[in-house]
């Protein structure tokens, strides 16, 4: 009963490999493949995304499309300053820095995102958890939450070439 109520943390995976280098990764062009899916968890939506990724005195840039299959085109571009415990994260539609902290092969980084619903702005705290399965391969998973509660989640897998 105990473990039902227990959360993971990002020291959960500092043994394992390979240990995911966000320098390294998040470097050069990278692709996405993913769906978002609404709080029961049915798939409302597929998307592709380009990422150029690059760094620039120890600041990674990310430079994000992304292509909806209702044809809908958005744009993000991150940038990740290192800190002393992870890196702070930043983009035009998170409010604040996020938090990104590295252990072993994962990343968990938390923010708030703000999205037009229904043609008004409305502000989603995202618990985004990365892990690399091998050098050309990461898997995401992002759990998107208003007044605590789950309102929808995001999995999506970056290949490098």
């Amino acid at each position: 009963m105990l473990s039902s109520c227990s959360t993971t943390a990002i020291d959960d995976y500092a043994s394992n490999q390979p240990r995911l280098d966000p320098q390294q990764f998040f470097n050069g062009n990278l692709s996405a493949h993913g769906v978002l899916k609404d709080r029961s968890g049915k798939v409302t939506r597929y998307f592709n995304a380009s990422i150029k990724a690059y760094w620039k005195n120890g600041v990674g840039t990310l430079e994000e499309k992304f292509i909806f299959d209702d044809g809908e085109i958005q744009f993000r571009n991150w940038t990740l300053t290192p800190t002393a415990d992870g890196y702070a994260a930043t983009a035009g539609d998170v409010i604040g820095a996020g938090k990104a902290q590295v252990s072993g092969n994962a990343m968990q980084l938390n923010y708030v995102l703000e999205i037009n619903y229904k043609g008004s702005p409305l502000q989603l705290k995202v618990d985004d958890w990365m892990w690399q399965v091998d050098s050309k391969t990461l898997l995401n998973e992002s759990t998107l939450r208003k007044w605590g509660f789950k309102v929808g989640s995001i999995q999506l897998v970056i290949v490098k070439p």
